[in-house]
Parts: structure tokens; sequence; C-alpha cells
């Protein structure tokens, strides 16, 4: 006799356990499920809620029983299509139970990743939560052991979050069957406690009750020599569970719980109570092993009678289920018995029966290994196939990816040399611009420096013709230092105030002595105004002065002035040139009889500068003229006011 022989039956009721707790759990916390749906649709829902939880109730019972629960699914289905409603992520898992009961690993995957990705967005957390249950046992049963671990523990996590019950103890337990899948017993126990832990926390006494059963069994072993038997542990947790068991009316929790602790009196010798405790277990349940280890512990007293009675007893019970695993140690154990009573005949009988159901066992392992290595097989095959197809789907994301952001890349090449190329053409558009305005403030100069000598000649001439060689000497030197002074400066675009000046003052004494002290002149240069550091064009002003003395001041009678203020406005120079002559329209008049065929050059030429300088220093800067009045309203004057860009 060996423990082996009597966890058969024991994995049968965890089993039952498992499968009756998820039918429970799902049906007691299906009201959280409940969505908000049209009233007309009510009774089609609740029909379709009532299939389902139908459902999870045949899949808990007998293999047999799978037929009905996928007639729940079809029925609940084709409500679903008629209606146009949409299939419930809790109906998604019903399908993926029933296709893992059926062994359809693929369809099982499929249908429980729907259920969970309906479950997320529907905010179901309790269908969530069982979903990864699921899949914990799902790859546990695939051999994905460290997958298996992580959906337990997710499901913990969620669980606690959301604060929903039943989930912790069943994760708890999932966990430990993969641990003890893996021969983890330190892991496996720690799992079973926490089990334990969390079924008292929610009241859930079937769960303490399963997990003190494992627990104990945990410390028993195959004989008395096993390094993990400890007898007052396993004897302790027993017996709790036995309690609790008997609390709750658990026939199969108390039978399995009185045989466990009637196995470790056997091992530690304790003969009458091992029969006591195996007694008491027949009396909830008849049990193929409690009756063939009482049969052991009867051949050990050394009272066969007793021993082929209940040997008898399990074989007949086993028989019934089709029991191989009992049957194949109580024949080798009645052979054994047969052979020390030197029966060799039915010793050798039983030994035959052994074989037989020996190699019955062996094969059904073995189509079992089989079975379990084609599953893994093919859920890695399937993974292997989804995790390709990602893959793929990944490589052509990136693939697009990379092709859009190439296109990306060529357009914004190609817009940074298109912007390039037009800067680069504004940029030489502009260089020229500059240059042709340069150019054409060249050639004006070159037009009014001409148009002055002219003037001043024609001056120098008079004095000639007049014999006056004082006056001439006098002008030519003051005239020599104008056109020194002139031909510096037209070597530039812009000079400083104090040269510009300077010029015009020679200008002015060189107009004094022509016109014989006709006028007098005063040029005042505001304090804020440093001559040395503000540039102005080259000569700018002398052109207004000059039509303020030849067409205001010649012409009248007495002595005129002429005055010059220079102030620093806010952008600008403001230059005003004031005169007390006859007033513009008075000139007009005499420009029309006297001079048809004559054109002032130097004020044209002055406004065309002003106008290239606007266009070349982005300014916009002007001439204003005001017709002086007196007292009696008659022409006194005129006064120019000249807005001069500010260059340093």
């Amino acid at each position: 006799m060996n423990m082996k022989a009597f966890r058969l039956p024991i994995l049968f009721l965890v089993l039952m356990f498992c499968t009756s707790q998820t039918t429970i759990a799902f049906v007691r916390n299906t009201p959280d499920l409940m969505i908000k749906i049209p009233r007309d649709l009510q009774k089609d829902t609740a029909k379709i809620n009532s299939l389902t939880r139908t459902g999870f109730k045949y899949l808990s019972s007998k293999e047999a029983m799978q037929k009905e629960a996928k007639a729940c699914i079809d029925s609940a289905l084709e409500i679903c299509e008629k209606k146009n409603i949409e299939i419930p992520a809790l109906l998604h898992l019903l399908f993926a139970e029933y296709h893992f009961s059926t062994s359809d690993f693929s369809s099982a995957s499929e249908e429980a990743s729907l259920a969970m990705k309906q479950s997320v967005g529907s905010g179901e957390s309790s269908v969530q939560a069982r979903t990864m249950i699921f899949f914990g046992k799902y790859y546990h049963q695939t051999g994905f052991f460290k997958e298996s671990i992580e959906h337990f523990e997710n499901s913990i996590a969620l669980s606690k979050k959301k604060g929903l019950k039943g989930m912790i103890p069943r994760s708890y337990f999932g966990q430990a069957n993969v641990y003890n899948t893996v021969g983890d017993l330190k892991n496996y126990r720690e799992n079973l406690q926490l089990m334990i832990d969390a079924g008292f926390a929610e009241n859930d006494s079937s769960s303490a009750e399963r997990g003190l059963y494992l627990l104990g069994g945990s410390f028993l072993g195959d004989s008395a020599k096993s390094e993990r038997w400890n007898f007052k542990q396993a004897d302790s947790l027993l017996r709790k569970s036995l309690e609790i068991s008997l609390k709750r009316k658990d026939s199969i929790g108390a039978a399995s719980s009185y045989a466990q602790i009637g196995w470790n009196f056997y091992l530690r010798n304790m003969y009458d109570s091992s029969i006591a405790s195996y007694n008491r277990s027949l009396d909830y349940r008849m049990i193929a092993n409690s009756l063939g280890n009482l049969g052991t512990i009867y051949r050990d007293l050394k009272n066969p009678g007793e021993a082929v009675k209940y040997y008898q007893m399990a074989i007949d019970q086993a028989v019934k289920i089709n029991d191989w695993y009992n049957l194949q140690w109580i024949y080798k154990d009645m052979s054994n018995m047969y052979l020390k009573l030197k029966d060799t005949t039915n010793a050798y009988i039983n030994y035959v029966l052994f074989k037989k159901y020996s190699d019955e066992l062996i094969r059904m392992e073995a189509s079992r290994g089989l079975t379990s290595a084609r599953i893994r097989y093919e859920a890695d095959t399937h993974n292997k196939e989804v995790e390709l197809l990602s893959l793929r789907l990944k490589n052509q994301r990136l693939l697009i990816y990379g092709f859009a952001g190439f296109i990306i890349l060529v357009i914004a090449i190609g817009f940074l040399l298109w912007r390039g190329s037009q800067l680069k053409a504004r940029r030489r558009i502009s260089e020229m611009n500059h240059k042709i305005s340069e150019i054409t403030q060249a050639n004006l100069r070159q037009q009014m420096n001409p148009h002055f000598i002219f003037n001043t000649l024609n001056s120098i001439q008079y004095y000639m013709y007049q014999h006056d060689k004082l006056a001439t000497n006098n002008y030519l030197t003051k005239f020599s230092n104008l056109m020194r002074k002139v031909l510096e400066n037209s070597q530039h675009t812009s000079i400083p105030l104090a040269d510009e000046l300077n010029a015009l003052n020679l200008y002015l004494e060189l107009e004094c002595i022509r016109f014989k002290d006709k006028f007098d002149f005063e040029i005042k240069v505001d304090d804020d105004i440093d001559p040395l550091i503000y540039k102005v064009p080259t000569m700018l002003i002398q052109p207004y002065v000059e039509n303020s003395i030849c067409h205001g001041l010649m012409p009248r009678e007495g002595k005129g002035s002429v005055k010059i203020d220079i102030k620093l406005n806010t952008d600008y120079l403001l230059c005003t040139i004031e005169d007390n002559g006859i007033g513009r329209e008075a000139a007009q008049e005499r420009k029309v009889m006297k001079e048809k065929n004559h054109n002032s050059l130097g004020t044209q030429i002055t406004a065309s500068r002003l106008d290239l300088v606007n266009a070349l220093y982005g300014t916009s800067l002007k001439t204003l003229y005001t017709d002086l009045k007196n007292e009696a309203g008659d022409p006194a004057g005129t006064r120019v006011e000249l807005h001069i860009p500010i260059l340093t």
C-alpha cells in the first residue's frame, strides 16, 4: 500500500471542488455583470444569463453533461443572433470553458481573449478576474507555468483593488497547483496557506476547508521514512479541515479528511486509530481506496480473512468506476500477502491481475502523457503562430511608419531646399537692389554736383566781369575748399552730419559773397545731436537751401534771411529750412514768366534720393512745405521740414 494509491480519488475531489467553486462564484457574482439595456430586451438578456449560469452548472458535473452545456451555449448564441444582442463577456468565457473541457485549447484561448477584451471594455471586473483565472488554468495545462502564475497574480491584484469576493482563494489555489506540478513544495504550501487565510477573511469556509485538507496532505508521505512526513502538522491541519466539513455537512470532505487521518495513523503504526478513522470515512462515502487500505492494515495485523474481505469490497467498488489505479495496487498487495502465506496459486492469480491493470494503467498514463504533449505542442504552435502574426503585423507597421517617415523626410528636405532657394533668391535680389540703389545714388550725386558747380561758376564769372579781383580771389578760395569737401563726401553714401554742415556753411558763405550780403543765414543744431556720430545722406540739405535763396530771397526787396534748424526726433532728424522770401506762389509765377524751359534739377534729384533712401533703409521719410503768412495774410516766406533718416 502507498500514499499514491490513496490520492487518486482525492485529486478527483479537488477537481470537483475547483469546478464547483467556479460555478458557485459565477452564479453568486452574476448580478454585478448586469448592464443597462432597453426594456424590450430585458427578457432576452435574462434568458441569456440564465442559460449561461445553467451551462456553467453542467460543465461542473460529469463529462456526460458537456452536451447539455453546449446546448445552453447554442441557445444563448441563437438569441444573441436573432435579437442582434452583443455576445456577453460571460458567455464568451463559458464557451472558453467548454472548449477547454473538450481539449480544444486553440478555440478556448480565442474565446477567453474575447471575454477579456469585452470585459475590460465594459468594466466588468468580475468577469475580467475570472478570465484571468481561466488563463492561469489554461497555461498550467499547456505547460506555460510562468504565464500561468502571472495570470493568477493579476487576478489577485484586480480582486483586491475591486474588492471581488471568491476570486482570491481560487487564484491562490491555482498557483498552488502550478507549484505542485513543478515540485516546488515550499511555494505550494505557502500558496495553500494564503488560500486558507483568504477563505477565512471572506467567510468562504469551502476554500478554507479545501486549503487545510491539501496543506495537511502535503505533510504526509508514501511511507514512514518520507522526509516530508510530519505527523503532528498533518494531524492538526486535517482535523481542522474535518471540523469545517462536519459543520458544512460536506460528506465528501469529511470522508476525505477521515481517510487522510487514517493514513497518518497507519504511517505511525497506530493501527487501531487508523482502522477507526477509515471506518468513519466509509460512514460518509464508500471509497475503494479506503477499503483497500483497511485490507492492507488487516494484512499487517496477520488477519488474512479480514484483509481479503476488505480487499474484495475495494475491488468491487473500483470495478464499478473503472478505477485501474486502485485495482493494480490492491491486487499487488494481495499477491504479496498470498506469497507470505505460501499460497502460490492465489499469489500467481493476483499477480497476473496486478500486471493486467498495471499495464492498462501504464498505457493510460502513456496515452495521457501523449495527449498532454499534443496539447502542449498545439498550444505552443498556436502561440508561435500568434507571435509570428504579431511580429509580421509589427514589421508591417514599422515598414509603413518607416516609409511614411521617409516620405515626410523627403518632403521636409524638399521644402527646406525650396525655402533655401527662395531665401537665397530674395537675398540676391535684395543685394542687387541695394547695389542698384547705391549706384543710383551715386548717379544722382553726379547729377547734383555739376548742377551746383555750374551755378557757382556763374557767380565767379559775374565777379570777373565786374573786375573785382579781391572778391573773385576770396570766392575762388572758398569754392576750392567747397569742391574738395564735395569730392570727399561724394565718395560715400552717407557722411557725418558735421561734414554735411561744413559743406553747407561754405556754400552759404559763397552765396552771400555772390549776392553781396543780400541775406543772412543761421545754422542751429540741437544739443542732443552729436554731429560726429549721426550720419546723413550726402548733399541732402543744400538743394533746399539753394531754392530758398534763389527763388525766395533774391526776388525780395530788402535784405533776407534763411535759418537752418536741426533737431532730434524719435527715429529721424528734423531739419527745418525757413526763409522770409516772397513765398512759393510768387516764386512760381516768376518761374512761369521767366524760366518756362527750365526745370529745378536740385529739388527733383533730392526727392528721388529720399525715395531711394526709404527703399534702401526701410524708412518712410518725407518733405513738408509750409507757406508763411504775416498778420495781414500776405506771403512772408517758406518753411521746409525735411525728415532725414538717422544713420550711424
